[in-house]
């Protein structure tokens, strides 16, 4: 089969063998692909978690047909179309573990919508809703906002009724957008300032819950904008993995500071998560009220390029490879 490879040289598209179920997995013949942030250090060497490293078949997530189940899989059969994250995805066919195949909600949706959902759905669900512990009538800020899991975090925020939603992005057009995927107010990240704007909005108490993406340069000043009693859930480190953080700011505040990630979780914890995910969301999904912008779709051969597009960064939502 056709898969991009983590080759002596870096990724490249070549043959690769066809990977076989094991018991309580599934075999999808994959029709899209969707990007990460992730992919993009994996395609460089590193690993995430159990994922990645030389000879790996890259990519977190995609949608296609079940074409073949191990034992013990009690849900998808053969031709459901599901949406999955797990490893292996940039390729024409990859095993995921059934309780991470999802059914497509509705036959309107596309592979290649369906395909930008998994990770961002599975991700901000535990986040905002698990650990956040967002409540109706609650005030959200979301660091890296215009990011796929960003959008679907603001929106999750909405549906659950949050009074105040504030997106941050340091792209002004990309803040521009926020708007229209649930923010009632968009800050830039980059800007000193942006704290006031947050205390402001909150009438000088702070948010509720910070869901950051951003982690290092930001650290210090999402525990100034973060009321009493907070809670700040860790996703992402996309402004560095180290920075200060100032303790007595944290303990004077009483903020709960939560991170997470998938690459410890067991499959129980992730068969969890999903399971909680599409209790919530699995009627906002198939109505339409979840969606994510699709900024491209490339053909697998041009996996290479639709991965030096997204190290540009100049996406809005997703980049999705088409098997």
């Amino acid at each position: 089969m056709k898969a991009l490879v983590l080759g002596p040289q870096g990724p490249q598209v070549t043959d690769a063998p066809r990977p076989v179920p094991g018991p309580g997995e599934v075999l999808v013949r994959v029709r899209a692909c969707g990007l990460n942030r992730a992919d993009l250090g994996m395609a460089a060497g590193a690993k995430h978690g159990a994922a990645g490293g030389a000879g790996a078949v890259l990519g977190m997530e995609f949608a296609g047909e079940v074409a073949e189940t191990g034992a013990n899989v009690a849900g998808p059969r053969a031709g459901d179309r599901v949406m999955c994250s797990g490893a292996g995805g940039f390729a024409e066919y990859a095993v995921a573990n059934a309780a991470r195949a999802v059914p497509i909600p509705t036959a309107a949706m596309s592979f290649e919508q369906a395909a930008t959902l998994p990770v961002a759905l599975q991700t901000m669900h535990d986040a905002v809703v698990t650990h956040g512990q967002l409540a109706a009538g609650g005030t959200v800020l979301i660091q890296g906002a215009s990011s796929g899991v960003g959008l679907v975090a603001m929106q999750i925020a909405r549906l659950r009724g949050a009074a105040l939603v504030i997106g941050s992005s340091t792209d002004a057009a990309r803040r521009a957008r926020l708007a229209e995927f649930g923010a009632h107010l968009a800050v830039d990240s980059s800007d000193p300032a942006w704290v006031d704007e947050v205390l402001k909005a909150t009438g000088g108490r702070g948010v509720d819950l910070i869901v950051d993406q951003v982690s290092g340069s930001v650290a210090n000043q999402n525990l100034r904008a973060t009321r009493v009693l907070g809670r700040i859930v860790n996703v992402g480190r996309l402004g560095g993995m180290h920075g200060d953080f100032d303790f007595d700011l944290h303990a004077l505040r009483r903020i709960t500071y939560v991170g997470v990630t998938f690459r410890t979780r067991s499959v129980d914890e992730v068969r969890e998560i999903v399971e909680r995910m599409r209790a919530d969301l699995g009627d906002d999904v198939a109505a339409g009220r979840i969606r994510l912008p699709i900024d491209r779709v490339f053909a697998l051969d041009d996996a290479l390029d639709a991965l030096a597009h997204m190290r540009a960064n100049r996406h809005f939502g997703k980049v999705v490879l088409r098997a």
